[in-house]
């Protein structure tokens, strides 16, 4: 890592365990603030009730430092949102929220449509499928946000992946999203998982970013929020230990292109995020990934949709809607 990189990683990371939730509830009520906790599912039916009801118990009934906790169900074909509800969350449809807007599938437009819904001045993301985790992750993801003696902005999770027995990122934050960061933007080589699920920001902060309406969600906010504000303005805490469902290696080279594409659009000087193709002329056709598939012993081409869209940050939308 080059000086500003391991500079940030020794100022900026901390442990769960620093993050008592009794000092935590001591600055939110000083600070009167409130927190969401959002949680974008598809197809989560076996996990999500499990995480929604985790938090609920610790932090909604045990201890009040969650205001609100929200499910966006991104047109799940399952049990998804009933699972969610029967839990205890406020479950919005992604595709009815903001209707006139018009809908993308993806998480980031699920995480851009929770903005339209919840009022937390922190708001809080965890994956739906988690199956070895803990509530330490809200307490820990909080604490570097409610700490009156940080300036912090955005704090990524970081943690050892259960299943590969190791502190290394998923298949594609080793093979895409560290390769890029490390050599585009080494002063976030320091960030040992910049695709992580869990992570917690500012509204404010929120409100001015371009959110892409898939995965690249994490790497866009993450470099938007360190050329915007710096590396000062971003935490990270270790977690321990998570697993989730994997995804099969067709669908993370989807991501992957995603991922290229967002950060290829914030490397090019002077690139701008298109702010209108998500509203009047609707969705812009999304370029496409060349995969193989073998059928009948033969080798047959297969095309996957990328999406590439990127929704414009809500302060502007809202100023548009005032206007």
């Amino acid at each position: 890592m080059e000086d500003r990189a391991e500079a940030w990683f020794r100022r900026r990371t901390s442990h769960w365990r620093d993050w008592p939730v009794d000092q935590l509830m001591r600055w939110k009520r000083g600070q009167g603030v409130r927190i969401s906790v959002v949680i974008p599912a598809r197809d989560e039916e076996a996990t999500v009730g499990s995480v929604v009801a985790a938090i609920r118990e610790a932090f909604m009934t045990d201890e009040p430092l969650v205001d609100e906790l929200v499910t966006m169900d991104s047109d799940s074909t399952d049990r998804t949102a009933e699972a969610a509800a029967g839990a205890g969350a406020t479950v919005y449809r992604c595709r009815d929220v903001g209707p006139g807007l018009g809908a993308y599938p993806g998480k980031g437009e699920a995480l851009w449509k929770s903005l339209l819904v919840t009022t937390g001045d922190i708001l809080l993301f965890v994956d739906a499928d988690l199956i070895r985790w803990g509530t330490h992750f809200v307490t820990g993801l909080l604490g570097p946000l409610l700490d009156p003696a940080q300036e912090t902005l955005l704090v990524k999770a970081c943690y050892d992946r259960a299943r590969d027995g190791g502190a290394g990122g998923g298949r594609v934050t080793e093979l895409v999203a560290r390769p890029l960061l490390n050599l585009w933007w080494p002063e976030l080589a320091g960030v040992a998982q910049p695709l992580a699920g869990e992570w917690a920001a500012r509204r404010s902060l929120m409100e001015t970013l371009p959110i892409p309406v898939g995965y690249g969600v994490e790497m866009a906010v993450l470099i938007d929020t360190a050329q915007r504000h710096g590396i000062g303005a971003i935490a990270q805490v270790d977690l321990g230990e998570r697993a989730h469902r994997n995804q099969p290696d067709a669908d993370l080279a989807v991501m992957a292109a995603e991922l290229l594409m967002v950060a290829g659009r914030r490397r090019a000087p002077g690139a701008e995020v298109h702010p209108g193709a998500d509203v009047a002329d609707g969705p812009l056709a999304p370029p496409e990934l060349r995969q193989f598939v073998r059928e009948d012993g033969a080798l047959r081409p297969r095309s996957r949709s990328v999406p590439s869209a990127e929704r414009c940050p809500v302060a502007a939308l809202r100023l548009d809607v005032a206007g």
